[in-house]
């Protein structure tokens, strides 16, 4: 059984007891959420696209991890005019754990 999710902006394809790391939620770890935004269900006998969401479909999660990622360094650089600019960025994500989906 798979299904795709769509949560912070961006498409998942998640399957029970799977890893996944999203765009930073607002639940305490331990705590369970629900993403009901699924794109797509599929289950051994029949595959459910939605238009655009699959009704009464979702994903059933618990909070694992809030932590930020590795730092990413940008640069802005212009020649002949002496300008440079160094800067890292920390992208803030929530660690979740697939339990079901319903």
């Amino acid at each position: 059984m798979i299904a795709v999710i769509k949560t912070g902006g961006k498409q998942y394809v998640v399957s029970p007891n799977q890893k996944l790391r999203v765009e930073k939620l607002n639940a305490e770890v331990g705590q369970t959420v629900e993403f009901d935004q699924v794109l797509l269900k599929e289950t051994s006998d029949n595959i459910e696209v939605g238009n655009p969401i699959v009704k009464g479909a979702k994903v059933v999660a618990k909070v694992l991890n809030q932590a930020k990622a590795d730092k990413v360094m940008v640069l802005k650089y212009k020649p002949k005019t002496r300008y440079n600019v160094k800067r890292g960025h920390r992208q803030l994500y929530t660690e979740v754990l697939i339990e079901e989906i319903k």
